[in-house]
């Protein structure tokens, strides 16, 4: 591989990073909760933010030596996602907003 391709992983590795700021601990305990469940886009099971909740969980605890390039995409799309969702935050207070349990459900918390 070369050193481009190395960087890019380090700097998604970064990214990742920063956008997911809850724990795996933290993150797997929101997924159990009916507020987790109610949010995201449903194809008659479970929502995409939930099922990328849950592997992002696995992603917090592998060895980054582990981490495949299917990971490494995985990790990109969470930081677009989270970017994206951060920039549609409503006025007022989100405590209990569709917007942050969606956010949750993909491993960040606004109000952290």
């Amino acid at each position: 591989m070369s050193g481009q391709g190395d960087g890019d992983r380090e700097e998604t590795l970064t990214r990742f990073g920063e956008a997911v700021n809850m724990t795996p601990g933290e993150l797997e305990k929101w997924l159990e909760t009916d507020e987790s469940r109610s949010v995201g886009q449903k194809d008659g099971g479970e929502s995409v933010g939930h099922a990328s909740g849950r592997r992002i969980v696995g992603l917090l605890r592998a060895r980054k030596s582990d981490l495949t390039e299917d990971d490494i995409a995985h990790m990109r799309k969470v930081v677009g996602y989270v970017h994206r969702h951060l920039e549609q935050r409503p006025k007022g207070d989100v405590t209990d907003t569709r917007w942050r349990y969606s956010l949750m459900n993909w491993g960040h918390d606004p109000q952290k």
